[in-house]
Order: C-alpha cells, then sequence, then structure tokens
C-alpha cells in the first residue's frame, strides 16, 4: 500500500522544486514558454497534489465489510427427523457440495451442523437416506447421496437444515435437474 506521508512529501517537495527553477530561470533572463502565470501553475500543483492524497487515501481505507445474500429458506416438510447418523455418504448418484457461510461480512462458518434427507428412488424417505455431518474449519462440506425420487405433488428434491452458533437455523431445499450429478452450493445463514 502506498505511504500517503511519502507521497504527500514528493509532491510539496515537486511544488517546491517548480518554484525554485521558476525563481532561478528568471534570474537567469530566460523565458519560460509558457504563458500562464505562476498563480494558475501552482493552483494546478496544488490539485495534483490534493488528487494523489486523496488516491492515497482511499486506498489505504479499510474495506468495508463484505455481505453475502442469505439463502432464501424453504418448508421443513413432515419427514424430518432429528439425530440422523453422523455420515457424508448415503448412497451415490449425485453430489452436493459447497460452504456454510455468514450474511454478516460473508465468513465461512467452520464445524456448522448439516442435516440432509430425502425420498428414494420410489419416492419413500428412509432412515438410511438421512445424514448430519459438521462443516470443516473453512465451513465447506460435501454429501452424497441417491438421486431423490418424485412422489406425487412435487418435484424430486433434498431436504437440508443448517445451524450454527449466533444464527437462525436455515431449513432449505435443492432441486436438482433430471440427470443431474453434481449440486455445488453455498448455504448463507443470517445472525440471531
Amino acid at each position: 500500500m502506498p505511504d500517503v506521508a511519502k507521497m504527500a512529501a514528493t509532491a510539496a517537495r515537486y511544488v517546491a522544486k517548480t518554484r525554485q527553477a521558476r525563481i532561478t530561470r528568471a534570474d537567469s533572463s530566460i523565458r519560460l514558454r509558457s504563458a500562464r502565470p505562476v498563480r494558475t501553475i501552482e493552483a494546478m500543483l496544488r490539485a495534483v497534489l490534493a488528487v494523489v492524497v486523496l488516491i492515497a487515501a482511499s486506498t489505504t481505507a479499510p474495506a468495508q465489510e463484505r455481505a453475502c445474500a442469505p439463502t432464501p429458506p424453504d418448508m421443513l416438510g413432515p419427514f424430518y427427523k432429528p439425530n440422523a447418523p453422523e455420515r457424508s455418504r448415503t448412497g451415490s448418484g449425485i453430489v452436493v457440495a459447497g460452504t456454510v457461510r455468514s450474511a454478516k461480512g460473508c465468513t465461512a462458518l467452520p464445524a456448522a451442523r448439516v442435516e440432509w434427507w430425502s425420498a428414494d428412488e420410489r419416492g419413500e424417505y428412509r432412515d438410511e437416506l438421512r445424514a448430519t455431518q459438521h462443516a470443516d474449519a473453512q465451513g465447506r462440506f460435501t454429501y452424497e447421496t441417491v438421486s431423490p425420487g418424485r412422489y406425487p405433488g412435487r418435484p424430486p428434491h433434498l431436504h437440508v437444515r443448517i445451524t450454527a452458533p449466533n444464527h437462525k437455523p436455515l431449513i432449505t431445499q435443492l432441486y436438482p435437474q433430471s440427470n443431474q450429478r453434481t449440486i455445488t452450493t453455498d448455504f448463507i445463514l443470517t445472525t440471531d
């Protein structure tokens, strides 16, 4: 990052040298090519100095806190059961990966609890397709399961419930397209 004090001092030295050069040249009877009065040039140099200082100050100003848009919630549904086994795989067919983040600052939420449940190929919910996992130290998770089945009135979907300290629980659903094998998504939680 630029050193604001050094930049300002350099600009001030430039202004002083310019004044000195004008005086020396005037004393030596050397005429300057510029027809502008000395005051105009000094005013321009001050303006340049002000711009340099502003640019330097803006590059050293603290960055504003970044924010992420929260993940929209979806319905819990009637098939949620707490305390599913700790695991990151309940079958094969689709892989979901991403990061759990806070909407405030968009920071990763390490050890966030992620609970999954979905219907099988026949549209039936089974305990074998339930899982709980914790995001890693960078807030990342990866979950693999069977491609969810369709049942009357609903498109194929995966349920997920995410919790983290000092954040509101997020309940949402993912809707994979037919033949989709991977979903990359971040879950963004709001603070309490």
